[in-house]
C-alpha cells in the first residue's frame, strides 16, 4: 500500500474573496503549508466549507505520492 502525503495548512478567506471564484476572477487557492511549501489547488476543493462568513480553519489535505488529490478535511 502506498503512503499518502498529508499537508496541513490554515486557511482564511472571506465570503467576498471566495465569491471571486464564481465571478471567474479566481480558480485556485494558494496557501503556505505548515512545512513551508506553497501549495495551490482548485477552489472547488474547499467549497463545502463555505459559510456566510467565508472559509476559515485548519485543514489537512491528502495526496497520492504522485500529488493527485485524495481528500481534504477540516481539523479545527
Amino acid at each position: 500500500m502506498t503512503q499518502l502525503q498529508r499537508i496541513r495548512f490554515a486557511l482564511s478567506l472571506s465570503y467576498d474573496e471566495y465569491l471571486k471564484v464564481y465571478q471567474g476572477m479566481a480558480k485556485n487557492v494558494s496557501v503556505v503549508a505548515d512545512d513551508g511549501r506553497r501549495i495551490a489547488f482548485p477552489a472547488g476543493r474547499v467549497q463545502s466549507f463555505l459559510t456566510k462568513q467565508g472559509i476559515s480553519g485548519y485543514f489537512e489535505m491528502e495526496l497520492t505520492p504522485e500529488n493527485k488529490f485524495v481528500s481534504i478535511k477540516k481539523l479545527s
